[in-house]
């Protein structure tokens, strides 16, 4: 079994983190992820420090296993869900659109290992400097928000810049990815997408189905404009977004147009009004499963592929 300095750092049996995707990855999908070894990660999102409360709660009524929370530090509730997290003592926390400079001493004074999800050397090097206890380096293949740079080009740069642990993300689905994530110098993964596929994971069926019946040209990135790009599906939603964006519309038409978007469609699987956000490994994505399967698969495939390459080398 594969197993690296990250899983002793956390606690944890599979070196592989569940993406904080908001609006998605509530309780019941962290708990069931860490319950399969992994680390499920509750995100904030845009949501008050009440509700994460919640969640860290519904999580450990279902698992005494580490779990993690995600802020997006551009929330107007950050300070309100830092306090938080400081007081529930959750075993991590991951961080991205910002920097988590303010909080990071009173969550390591808490015993929180904290894990910024960093897009660039610049900011993996200032992370290093103030305390991480690891880096997540997510490439633009990933759902949500998105760098400039590959996981391909940008992991390999971040091991570089740093002496902590790095986790890759973006592009990864399958023991493949794992795999290649290794050879790059990470030691661990974070997946989004494909827990999307989760039997835990609440979003609106056809929301579900349309992660199972993606293709490799699924998806596309609007925001630019705003200076907040996003990756999602191709729909309705966000074809007409993207015209609008290039468009002489206002930014604060813009910015309107996409308030409250991810929610309609996780909540609602509404093509016209919704946006959907995945990454580009959509189509890997093949069928609905527990998530503790989909842990113990991808880290199953990768140890053969590792095993293999090992010999060719040593050949």
């Amino acid at each position: 079994m594969i197993r690296t300095e990250l899983c002793e750092l956390i606690g944890i049996r599979y070196p592989v983190f569940q993406g904080g995707m908001a609006w998605i990855a509530d309780g019941r999908l962290a708990a069931a992820v860490s319950a399969g070894g992994g680390l499920g990660i509750i995100a904030a999102g845009n949501a008050p420090g009440a509700y994460v409360r919640e969640q860290i709660a519904a999580a450990r009524a279902k698992t005494a296993c580490p779990i993690g929370i995600n802020i997006m530090l551009m929330s107007p509730y950050a300070d309100e869900v830092a306090q938080v997290v400081t007081e529930e003592r959750v075993e991590v926390v991951t961080t991205g659109a910002g920097n988590p400079a303010k909080y990071m001493e009173a969550w390591k004074a808490a015993g929180i290992k904290v894990i910024p999800v960093v897009a660039s050397v610049a900011m993996a090097k200032l992370m290093t400097r103030l305390g991480a206890s690891a880096l997540i380096a997510e490439g633009g293949e990933s759902g949500g928000h998105v760098g400039e740079l590959t996981t391909m080009v940008l992991v390999p740069q971040i091991c570089d810049a740093t002496h902590l642990p790095v986790l890759a993300a973006g592009g990864i689905a399958d023991g493949r990815g794992v795999a290649a994530a290794f050879m790059l110098g990470a030691c661990g993964v974070q997946m989004g997408t494909r827990f999307l596929s989760a039997e835990e994971c609440q979003i609106h069926p056809s929301y579900k189905e349309k992660i199972l019946k993606a293709t490799d040209l699924c998806t596309m990135v609007t925001g630019k404009r705003l200076g907040h790009p996003v990756r999602s599906l191709r729909t309705p939603f966000a074809r007409s977004y993207a015209k609008a964006e290039y468009s002489s519309m206002p930014d604060e038409e813009l910015e309107e147009l996409g308030a409250g978007a991810l929610r309609i469609a996780v909540q609602e699987g509404d093509n016209q009004y919704g946006c959907f956000l995945s990454g580009q490994v959509a189509a890997m994505v093949k069928k609905e499963q527990p998530a503790a399967e989909i842990v113990r698969e991808v880290m199953e495939e990768a140890e053969p592929i590792l095993q293999r390459a090992s010999q060719w080398i040593r050949n």
